[in-house]
């Protein structure tokens, strides 16, 4: 094994636990709250959230009780239930001292997958009282998620709970396990060319996790007596009788091996879900070549990397551990499961949308990594292999890859009460769940499929332009041009685990070697040779900088877009292109970003551009941006903001703003503006309404800033402590589709601005 084969520790976070205590009890105490979904400001809304108006779902839902999904909370809600005999790695601390991991578990469902969730508690240790409890709940929830109950009384409850509620129940110490495990097996078996139904697997632990891999690396193709179930007193065997119960009775096995060590003699694999130091180092010797470890007991696994490296080097190795590659961590599931079954109104989870689930994860591994993955690896990008088999949590594509094949086998099963019809519009809606810059987006994403552009990429050598490119292409949102020298690229591309060769939708442009440069350098003459450049200044922008080159190859409708910035300041790059491309006649060259925060969406002008606008520019940048909100589909409502509000307090300043709304007026434009006005009164309707004669009819979707400085400030500072996702500033007004990624972007950040080029946002 080599040096970058050998599994690495990432540092894992430390704390105290003071710091631990001090986390759950600062503020709120507890980490979740009701927030209501409707408005409850008035009267009326009162009246309707309550009675009189709550008759009217009522009568509906007992007509029809399906109807309990469209009016109730009921289509996305999952209650988290314990008893607290299994809390993590603490053992049985009871009902009430579970309580701060079934909160977590719920956060972790929001978080995840957008599913709401509320954590409950049940103090009984009899598995017919706790099913007694749970069994009534149904018509709260859309799924029940137990949690840290104690085998065998684990198996009861989930089995006859199944039994008993029309809708899905789910043990995730079971079958999250499971399902991550499986996927990362289906990825070691391929990496070491093995057959599923061949492999000789040993499972150490026959608990709730142990017994749910076992049936369910079965359900997938192991042959039964290729799987040998082990507990503390030795191997599973047929006619063993001690220790035992029916579920370890249903996998006993026909074998000779009476110890782990004789199971693990020739073994391919081994499932660890027992305790450290299970696994010794005589027992990793005597496994099969390319052995597949999966040591996945908590807190410490039975046998560490690090060991298994020392005794061997042909070794993939899983744990449960964050610090170590190739963790199974059951957030790569639960969330994600619930969320496909609860969007297909499953009345239960079954082996199949189990199987789809483990599939879809391991399918997933093999795709090349996104920047927000390898960010968390401190600049190592992961790539499908030996020490990456499994996703990370933090993967983006988790919420729109394994809820759509959970979803997709509900519905081949028959157990989805509502299908799916627009497989592919529920993929976007997921990808708006968890990054609602995703939903904004995704309808600009779906008209540059259906009119791909050739998009140039100015800085085509850097590791994540060239990522941007190849997503950009795979997407087919059109063809990419990379300019930058060939052999460098494809240098770059070789160590990042990029293939480049054969791709039809990547082209490769180098600006000194173009038999183009001769023609962009005498069209960049003609522009600039009175503004004090002459010729062979503009021949060596053209030869040496690459942005001069790109914006050229629009300028002349030899590509139809271009997106750089990803190396230099936003200033610097924009006065690149304008030395190359002008503003569009009878337009004004803004900046503008997308603001997207609490589900709702503001444009803010002009955060680039304008240091301090007069009141002319004001009025021209209002109409710039009440464009772009067109061109994303909004109905543009404009606020000119102030620190004042309609004259009060009275200020120089605010009367340039004044003199903006007066331009407005006599230009005639056909949308809604007004000011002077602070900001929370163009954005709180409560507050917009002490001034009833508001041209605005609701609150403003477009923010018109008085200075640069403002809007550049507002932008960032809603960003950082607000959390609202904040998309460019783009560029906007001028006669070619440029955009300019902040310095530093992602190879994410690159591909959105690339669409948003091709889409021709900036008009």
């Amino acid at each position: 094994m080599t040096d970058d084969q050998r599994p690495t520790r990432r540092k894992r976070p430390t704390f105290t636990d003071q710091e631990a205590l001090q986390f759950h009890a600062q503020g709120r105490p507890g980490k979740l709250e009701v927030v209501p979904t409707k408005p409850m400001a008035t009267q009326r809304d009162l009246s309707l959230a309550y009675s009189p108006g709550v008759a009217v779902p009522v009568l509906a839902i007992a007509e029809n009780p399906s109807c309990a999904f469209d009016y109730t909370t009921r289509s996305n809600m999952v209650a988290v239930i314990s008893n607290g005999t299994a809390i993590l790695g603490l053992g049985n601390l009871g009902a009430l001292a579970s309580k701060p991991v079934m909160e977590g578990k719920s956060v972790l469902f929001k978080r995840f997958a957008d599913v709401d969730s509320i954590d409950l508690e049940v103090d009984t240790e009899d598995a017919d009282a706790f099913i007694n409890c749970v069994r009534y709940l149904g018509p709260s929830f859309g799924g029940i998620n137990l949690e840290d109950i104690k085998a065998p009384e684990c198996f009861i409850i989930e089995e006859r709970l199944r039994e008993l509620m029309d809708i899905p129940v789910f043990h995730d110490d079971q079958h999250g396990t499971a399902i991550i495990a499986a996927a990362g097996l289906i990825n070691a078996l391929h990496l070491t060319g093995r057959d599923m139904a061949e492999t000789k697997l040993v499972v150490n632990g026959a608990g709730a996790a142990g017994i749910a891999c076992t049936e369910l690396l079965k359900a997938m193709g192991f042959a039964p007596n290729n799987v040998i179930l082990c507990d503390t007193k030795g191997v599973i065997y047929k006619g063993r009788t001690e220790g035992m119960n029916q579920w370890k009775s249903a996998h006993a096995a026909e074998t000779d091996a009476r110890t782990l060590a004789d199971a693990l003699n020739g073994a391919d694999a081994v499932f660890g879900l027992s305790a450290k130091g299970a696994f010794t180092d005589d027992m990793i010797r005597s496994m099969a070549e390319n052995p597949i470890i999966f040591a996945m007991a908590n807190p410490d696994p039975e046998i560490t990397p690090e060991e298994v490296a020392r005794i061997r080097d042909d070794v993939i190795i899983a744990t449960g551990r964050s610090d170590y590659p190739n963790q199974v961590n059951n957030v790569l599931g639960f969330p994600y499961i619930f969320r496909g079954a609860l969007d297909v109104q499953a009345t239960t989870i079954n082996m199949e949308m189990k199987i789809a689930a483990a599939q879809a994860l391991a399918e997933l591994a093999r795709e090349d990594v996104p920047d927000e993955v390898a960010a968390a690896y401190q600049g190592a990008r992961p790539r499908f292999g030996r020490d990456y088999i499994i996703p990370v949590p933090f993967d983006p594509r988790l919420i729109h890859t394994i809820p759509m094949a959970v979803a997709k086998a509900a519905m081949d099963t028959g157990v989805a009460r509502r299908p799916i019809v627009d497989m592919r519009a529920y993929k976007a809606q997921l990808s708006a769940r968890r990054d609602p810059v995703a939903g904004t987006l995704n309808r600009i994403f779906e008209r540059v499929r259906k009119f791909p552009k050739r998009v140039v990429f100015a800085e085509g050598e850097e590791e994540q332009v060239i990522r941007a490119a190849l997503s950009f292409m795979n997407q087919g949102l059109g063809k990419a041009i990379l300019v930058g020298r060939e052999d460098r690229i494809m240098e770059t591309a070789a160590q990042a685990g990029i293939d480049l060769e054969g791709r039809d939708g990547i082209e490769i442009h180098n600006a000194r070697l173009s038999s183009r440069n001769a023609t962009y350098a005498q069209f960049l003459y003609e522009r600039l040779q009175r503004k004090g450049y002459l010729f062979r200044d503009c021949q060596r922008m053209i030869n040496q900088d690459r942005n001069h080159f790109a914006a050229s190859m629009v300028a002349l409708g030899d590509a139809d877009a271009m997106v750089t910035g990803a190396t230099r300041n936003y200033s610097t790059a924009l006065a690149d292109v304008r030395h190359v491309i002008d503003a569009k006649p009878g337009h004004r060259v803004i900046g503008i970003s997308l603001c997207l925060a609490r589900g709702r969406t503001v444009l803010v002008a002009d955060t680039a551009i304008h240091e301090m606008p007069t009141a002319q520019e004001l009025a021209e940048i209002a109409i710039e941006s009440a464009g772009v909100a067109r061109r994303l589909g909004y109905e543009p409502r404009v606020a000119l903001l102030s620190f004042s509000t309609f004259g009060h307090p009275r200020a120089e300043r605010a009367e340039k703003i004044q003199e903006a709304v007066r331009i407005l007026d006599q230009m005639r434009v056909d949308f809604e503006y007004d000011g002077e006005m602070a900001a929370d009164v163009a954005l709180n309707r409560d507050a917009m309404a002490q001034y009833p004669f508001s041209r605005l009819t609701d609150t403003a979707n477009v923010l018109v800033m008085p200075a640069f400085h403002s809007a550049s400030i507002s932008t960032k500072m809603l960003q950082e402590l607000g959390g609202a996702m904040v998309l460019g500033p783009l560029v906007v007004g001028l006669d070619k589709p440029v955009q300019i990624v902040s310095l530093g972007a992602t190879d994410n950040d690159i591909v959105n601005m690339a669409a948003l080029a091709a889409y021709n946002i900036g008009g």
